[in-house]
């Protein structure tokens, strides 16, 4: 069992107001640098923490101007995350293939010995040329928080991370984390703001090349070289004024939807973000759990044929087979890595608020030389519903096809830990980029799919980040749709 040199110092046991907690750290910190039995061993964590009362994480962390800013909410609103600044962080950038930035943030982390959760995320592929929007998100990026709110199961706490550094002194470093804390706001009452409506709304590729793109990829299945290619689309909104991209994660209208919350600001006003369904998978120890979700049926569309958008899905020969790609695939990948493997047989419906998918459980035991986050990011990711099967064939299809960079779109985002971690995949997503906020969303493609149904389908997808805006959830419509709309 691994030994970590980390001391954890409670200020207080009971919870507090934010700033009688503050003030609980703060006294922790002196008393902490002050003990001359101290050693300031480089890359050891010290972490200072107390309960806290009842706290809007959200609203706090829009209060604050110390970057980056991050949040984290999985899927069953258990456990999330708002934190700010880094106290430490692992980051590469480089563009071979992905395998390289995983195996690197597996040997970082293992190289610090560090027992805490570093949140993250990656490009969906490295082997990409990013747009220069992207910039601030390199091909891996990963911050431990350096004051952090976690909620967890009702309880909450305010953490305190050092991390000593080699050639400062403890403290020098504490007085650092102090100076953190005087910058940190105390209000965290939710602000007024509301998201601009955009000036203006352009698509690329518009639904006219759209749909020469995904007939391109239809005679693709005729000719017998893949069977399933998601295709992506970007809609950007440009807005007059300049506004915190944190607002779309304040005033997502749907508080209950079975999805993750990912939000990372690395500088002011250049932030991604994703509402998203999809688990890639979570580990603890040997254990794993992810997840076949692919196939698609809006509430509205399921209603036209007298059916609730559950049975229409459920009997969907299309989507069935767009779900059994994923899922197979999923359990061949499996295999050369875990000793069992436990697929459910049926795919159950996941219902969202607006969106229906085909969704289909899977626990594993990973093989002892397996149990590495490195391994599963390099077997799993993308999964079959961002990517294609087969695997290699759809990449170089999508690199073709589409006429923008993913960037993180469809990447995997979370956080890791030495014996757990929690991925999602960062789809039904958006970067913020000052006056410009790009939306993406994609649709899977099999033989039989119709390209103006599957434009529909990306529209819905995005409905609910447009409907935040005040556009119509649906702004492309059936014309001739130009690339470029003004509202």
């Amino acid at each position: 069992m691994t030994t970590y040199a980390d001391t954890t110092i409670r200020a207080a046991r009971s919870p507090l107001p934010l700033a009688a907690a503050t003030a609980m750290i703060r006294k922790s910190i002196h008393e902490f640098c002050s003990d001359p039995g101290r050693k300031s061993s480089p890359g050891r964590l010290i972490t200072f923490r107390t309960e806290l009362e009842p706290l809007d994480t959200l609203a706090w962390l829009h209060n604050q101007n110390t970057y980056p800013r991050l949040f984290w909410m999985n899927r069953d609103h258990t456990d999330s995350v708002a934190g700010i600044g880094a106290a430490d962080s692992i980051s590469c950038d480089n563009n071979a293939p992905n395998s390289e930035s995983f195996s690197f943030l597996q040997k970082t982390l293992e190289n610090k010995n560090i027992a805490a959760r570093y949140f993250g995320g990656c490009c969906f592929n490295n082997l990409q040329r990013r747009d220069a929007s992207w910039a601030p998100f390199t091909s891996l990026y990963f911050i431990l928080p350096k004051l952090q709110v976690t909620s967890s199961y009702g309880r909450q706490e305010l953490s305190c991370h050092l991390v000593l550094q080699e050639g400062r002194s403890l403290r020098q470093s504490c007085q650092d984390l102090l100076d953190s804390l005087d910058r940190m706001q105390l209000e965290s009452s939710a602000p007024d703001a509301v998201i601009p409506q955009p000036a203006t709304i352009s698509y690329l590729p518009n639904r006219k090349e759209w749909i020469e793109r995904c007939n391109d990829v239809l005679q693709t299945f005729s000719e017998g070289f893949v069977a399933k290619i998601i295709l992506a689309r970007q809609t950007s909104l440009t807005f007059s004024e300049r506004f915190s991209p944190l607002l779309f994660m304040l005033r997502y209208p749907f508080p209950e939807s079975s999805t993750y919350r990912y939000y990372l600001e690395p500088e002011e006003g250049k932030a991604f973000f994703s509402f998203t369904p999809e688990r890639l998978y979570h580990r603890h120890n040997n254990s794993l759990v992810t997840e076949a979700l692919a196939g698609t049926c809006s509430r509205e569309r399921g209603a036209t044929d007298g059916t609730t958008a559950c049975d229409h899905l459920l009997n969907s020969e299309k989507d069935i087979r767009e779900h059994s790609f994923v899922k197979n695939t999923i359990a061949d990948e499996l295999a050369s890595i875990c000793t069992t493997i436990e697929m459910e047989n049926e795919a159950r419906a996941l219902q969202l608020n607006n969106l229906v998918h085909l969704y289909t459980r899977c626990t594993a035991t990973l093989r002892h030389d397996a149990a590495r986050d490195a391994t599963i990011l390099e077997t799993l990711h993308p999964t079959p519903a961002v990517g294609g099967v087969p695997k290699e064939e759809a990449l170089k299809h999508i690199m073709h096809l589409e006429p923008f960079s993913r960037g993180w779109y469809a990447g995997p985002v979370g956080w890791i830990s030495p014996d757990k971690a929690e991925f999602a995949v960062g789809i039904r997503s958006a970067l913020a980029d000052g006056r410009v906020v790009h939306l993406f969303s994609g649709a899977g493609l099999v033989k039989g799919s119709d390209p103006s149904m599957e434009w529909q389908e990306v529209d819905h997808k995005i409905a609910d980040m447009l409907a935040m805006t005040g556009c119509p959830a649906y702004t492309s419509g059936e014309k001739s749709d130009p690339s470029y709309e003004a509202l």
